[in-house]
C-alpha cells in the first residue's frame, strides 16, 4: 500500500486487491469440489464483484449504478443480477462464505468439540490467516469507510447480522438433537428449550459483531493493522470466555 492510501487517499488496487482487500466472493477456485462450469460462474462473479467494489470505494456506493458496474465488468445488467439480486451484495459480497463457513464450523466439528469451541477456532483462524471476513487488515478502512457513508450498506448489514443469527440458531438445535419442540439433556438435567437455543444464538452473534466493530472503528481511527489484529485475538478470547460461562449448554 503506498503513503496516499495510508492517508485516506483513493486505493490502491493491484491485481484485483483494494488496498490490501482481494475483490473476490466466495471460495477459492483452486477448491477441489469445483466444477469447470463452477469455475467459470465463480471467475464472472468475482470479476463483477472487483469492479463494483473499485467503484463503490472511489465513488461512494450511492454515486454508482448497477448499470455503470456491467460496462466496467463487460457483462449486462441482466448477468450482474443473475449473480448479485441486490446492489448491496456487489459490495458485501462474501455473506454467503460468511454463512457456509459458520455452517461448516459447527456441523464439522470434531466428535469432542462444543459448538462454542468451533465457533472460537473459527474466528481467530480467520483472523490469523487475515481473511477479509475477519474485519482486519492492511487498507480495509477503504472498505469500513464506504459501508457507513450509505444507508444502504448499513442496513444491509444488519440484515446479515440477523441472517447470521438465524442460521446459528438453526446450527445449535441440531448440534444440541432438537426433535420435537424440546432439546435433549446438554449441560444440565432440565435440557435445553427451544428459546434457549435462539437466546444463546442471539448472545453468540452479537457478542462476535460487538469485536468485529471495535476493531473496525480502531482501523478507521489510524491504529496500526498489526496491533488492532493482536488486540482483537484477545477481545474474542474474552467474549467466547464470557459466552462458555453463560451457555454452559452449548460449551
Amino acid at each position: 500500500m503506498t503513503d496516499q492510501a495510508r492517508r485516506g487517499g483513493e486505493p490502491v488496487t493491484d491485481g484485483g486487491r483494494i488496498g490490501g482487500r482481494q475483490a473476490e466472493t466466495g471460495f477459492a477456485e483452486e477448491d477441489g469440489r469445483l466444477t469447470l462450469r463452477e469455475r467459470k460462474k465463480l471467475r464472472t462473479r468475482q470479476r463483477i464483484s472487483g469492479e463494483a467494489t473499485l467503484l463503490f470505494i472511489r465513488r461512494g456506493f450511492d454515486h454508482v449504478t448497477v448499470a455503470e458496474v456491467a460496462r466496467a465488468a463487460e457483462v449486462s445488467t441482466m448477468t450482474v443480477f443473475n449473480y448479485f439480486p441486490r446492489k448491496e451484495d456487489l459490495f458485501l459480497d462474501r455473506i454467503p462464505e460468511g454463512r457456509e463457513l459458520l455452517t461448516r464450523a459447527v456441523r464439522e466439528r470434531g466428535a469432542d468439540e462444543s459448538p462454542l469451541a468451533a465457533l472460537r477456532r473459527l474466528t481467530l483462524g480467520l483472523l490469523a490467516e487475515r481473511h477479509p471476513l475477519a474485519g482486519v487488515g492492511e487498507g480495509f478502512e477503504h472498505f469500513w469507510r464506504t459501508v457507513l457513508d450509505s444507508p444502504a450498506l448499513r442496513a444491509r448489514g444488519r440484515e446479515a447480522v440477523e441472517e447470521m443469527e438465524d442460521a446459528l440458531a438453526v446450527l445449535l438445535t441440531e448440534a444440541v438433537g432438537d426433535e420435537a419442540g424440546r432439546l435433549g439433556p446438554v449441560g444440565g438435567e432440565a435440557g435445553v428449550s427451544g428459546r434457549d437455543v435462539r437466546l444463546a444464538a442471539a448472545l453468540i452473534i452479537a457478542g462476535i459483531r460487538a469485536a468485529f466493530a471495535g476493531a473496525a472503528a480502531r482501523q478507521l481511527g489510524g491504529d496500526p493493522v498489526d496491533e488492532v489484529a493482536v488486540e482483537q485475538a484477545e477481545v474474542l478470547r474474552r467474549t467466547f470466555d464470557a459466552l462458555e460461562r453463560a451457555l454452559p449448554g452449548f460449551a
